[in-house]
């Protein structure tokens, strides 16, 4: 055909960069720290509900449930958040499941964003956010977390990125129809003290604007940190949909399973979308999410719960990357939250040097390099990043260290038996040496019984 086929909606968001480095790491890696989803199983009790729900006499777990949500899987949702929200949830009106949390966030973006619309978003961002606005016909506005230095002979934190009060405030416009949240957010695992979600819902209150709160991640938070929800805070529960994961919840990313929460005046033009595009979640996953939140209901804040349990497990493994990294002279930012770690790279720009005229961010050249040099893959920081700003932020990686067995230092190398695990190295000119090993699919994990990642 000679005609112009594709939608003009398309335009300027046919590239996506998971589709180069995941592909890339297919081809080069030994260690894939780039894509974030665990390495280790989910927990038994889930993995024996859905075991249940497939294979037992609930034949009609194979055929349509309801298209808004299992009903199982909102009222035990309802139950559990309401509480977390101190307010009575109708599982029914205020709560829809849907395919992973990506859906949850296009089904906003289509049901509240038109033509001329604008979106404030936080950078660094999860990259479909700017993508999915522009679908809508909306106008992302950018407004960025600025690192403050940390207390010297401190390691950054990612409570040392910032948003400036007044710079915020001044994207706020009558044209201003959501600000999208993430806390914790991803890449960066910043968690969002109580005083800056105060901040973001007095604008959003003055400014009659709707949050759209990302908080797929609220479980995993560190070092006694409390995650904040900020439909919580006066003002809010009104203008926000909350959006949830049992992917990043319960380490089942492949089951797909989101949902959104939030007053029945948002969440039915929600329902709208969801009921002529997607219409329908997977009903054997939804049960077993269900039972999983059922136990988790019962065993909550107890040393056995899972959603105890998980931090406390990735919060070692943050930990022994911090170190390895800092081996190595990069300079990681420690994670408040997610199982995500940024780290410098600036000490190593002498290993790939700039290329004169590349419109390509160095971070970016960097991670191709380390992947098809040291078998090691990660995400540069600039695809968080609009167009306009990526080379503001291009001297940084991003790891994921949920998928990390072994972090192991320069003196510990040894450990690893290469007959059983696949290793990456990098090797500074000092002679010390970063190695990561993870399980590939020929080894035997021979390591604790149990769920323990």
């Amino acid at each position: 055909m000679s005609r112009l086929v594709q939608a003009r909606r398309l335009e300027g968001v046919d590239k996506n960069i998971w589709v180069d480095f995941v592909k890339l790491a297919a081809t080069y890696s030994k260690v894939n720290l780039g894509q974030g989803f665990p390495d280790f199983p989910p927990p038994d009790f889930l993995m024996e509900a859905f075991g249940r729900a497939v294979s037992g006499e609930m034949h009609m777990l194979h055929q349509y449930t309801r298209a808004f949500g299992h009903p199982p899987l909102v009222k035990i949702l309802a139950q559990l958040f309401g509480k977390l929200l101190g307010r009575d949830l109708d599982p029914m009106t205020n709560v829809m499941v849907t395919v992973g949390a990506y859906q949850a966030l296009f089904c906003c973006f289509q049901a509240f964003v038109d033509e001329g619309d604008e979106v404030i978003i936080i950078e660094p961002f999860f990259d479909c956010y700017e993508p999915m606005v522009k679908m809508a016909g909306g106008t992302p506005v950018y407004v960025p977390l600025r690192p403050k230095a940390p207390k010297e002979g401190k390691l950054m934190s990612s409570a040392d990125w910032q948003l400036d009060p007044a710079e915020l405030a001044s994207k706020f416009s009558e044209k201003t129809k959501a600000i999208v949240l993430n806390s914790p957010n991803n890449p960066l695992g910043k968690v969002f003290s109580r005083e800056e979600l105060e901040l973001i819902a007095d604008l959003c209150v003055k400014h009659d604007t709707l949050c759209i709160s990302d908080e797929v991640y609220e479980w995993l938070v560190y070092d006694g940190k409390e995650h904040v929800r900020i439909a919580s805070l006066p003002g809010m529960w009104d203008r926000t949909v909350i959006i949830g994961s049992a992917g990043k919840t319960f380490s089942v990313t492949g089951w797909k399973v989101g949902w959104t929460m939030g007053p029945n005046r948002l969440l039915q033009h929600l329902r709208t979308v969801h009921q002529n595009s997607v219409y329908h979640c997977a009903t054997a996953a939804q049960e077993a999410v269900a039972q999983g939140f059922q136990r988790e209901l019962e065993h909550y804040g107890k040393p056995d719960s899972y959603f105890v349990r998980l931090p406390k497990e990735l919060q070692k493994k943050r930990d022994q990357l911090v170190q390895s990294l800092v081996a190595v002279g990069m300079k990681p930012i420690v994670p408040e939250g997610t199982y995500f770690l940024v780290a410098d790279i600036s000490k190593f720009k002498s290993e790939v040097p700039d290329v004169p005229n590349s419109d390509e961010p160095y971070d970016s050249r960097f991670a191709k390099w380390m992947v098809k040099n040291k078998g090691l893959a990660a995400i540069p920081l600039s695809a968080f990043y609009c167009g306009a700003h990526k080379d503001n932020y291009n001297s940084f990686i991003r790891f994921c260290f949920a998928k990390v067995r072994h972090v192991v230092g320069p003196s510990q190398l040894g450990l690893a038996n290469p007959l059983r695990f696949g290793c990456a190295h990098i090797t500074r000119n000092t002679g010390q040496e970063l190695g990561f090993c993870m399980n590939n699919e020929r080894s035997e994990w021979k390591g604790e019984p149990g769920w323990r990642p």
